[in-house]
């Protein structure tokens, strides 16, 4: 009768290997802890940045609920991409190919005024970031997506920002510079804006009219979004 020898430590050590392999399909994990782990671990903490930023910063001025459902779903999409590509062993520069890919998409339906374009760049920075830091121990990263948030913080508290509004001026009269200030006196009294100042625009001798573009300070952080808009006769 023979009697094998096993080494009881490495028989453990096989199959703690065996366990943590876990079940495989056509040489892929069916489950892999870790790895689902961190993907929770890291889509909570940039879903909850994101939204603190779209939330309180954006949307506290803005109120347009369709930006919002963009952003959010931006934050989202470009985090998981990237996160998948990046466990996939994919180049990390294919995958910030794609991150300046959408970076760069324009909308065909309305042009995107630049508050917009920034708050979407930077919720599409903060989702590679927190994708692509695979390697990056939680407290950077988690230093990182402070900084973020602290610095939107302060730029929005700090920075009281004009705005502007295009108007259809028919007083082409005063259009001139020696009547200036009247004209900014009349546009005060007409519009009940605090207007700071005024730029003339394409002016219409035909009609006798003239488009300006008055910067004023508004009563409210809102942003009015068809400031920018004219109508045409």
């Amino acid at each position: 009768m023979i009697q094998s020898e096993i080494d009881p430590q490495i028989a453990a050590e096989h199959v703690q290997e065996l366990a943590q392999q876990g079940l495989s399909f056509m040489g892929v994990d069916v489950f892999n802890s870790s790895m689902l782990l961190s993907l929770l671990i890291r889509f909570i903490a940039n879903f909850l940045v994101c939204w603190i930023i779209i939330q309180f910063f954006y949307y506290k001025k803005s109120t347009r609920k369709d930006y919002y459902f963009t952003f959010i779903l931006f934050s989202v999409t470009i985090f998981l991409l990237l996160f998948i590509l990046q466990n996939l062993s994919m180049g990390t520069g294919f995958a910030l190919g794609l991150f300046c890919i959408f970076g760069m998409i324009r909308y065909r339906t309305e042009s995107i005024q630049i508050r917009e374009m920034t708050y979407l760049f930077l919720i599409i920075g903060v989702s590679a970031v927190n994708g692509l830091s695979i390697d990056v121990d939680y407290t950077t990263l988690l230093t990182a997506n402070l900084l973020f948030i602290a610095i939107v913080w302060g730029l929005e508290s700090m920075i009281k920002q004009n705005a502007s509004k295009i108007i259809l001026y028919e007083k082409i009269a005063l259009i001139t510079p020696d009547k200036y200030h009247e004209m900014l006196a009349d546009l005060k009294q007409r519009t009940g804006l605090d207007i700071i100042s005024v730029e003339v625009g394409h002016i219409d001798f035909l009609r006798d009219v003239a488009y300006l573009k008055v910067y004023y300070q508004p009563k409210s952080d809102e942003i009015n979004t068809i400031d920018h808009i004219t109508k045409f006769s």
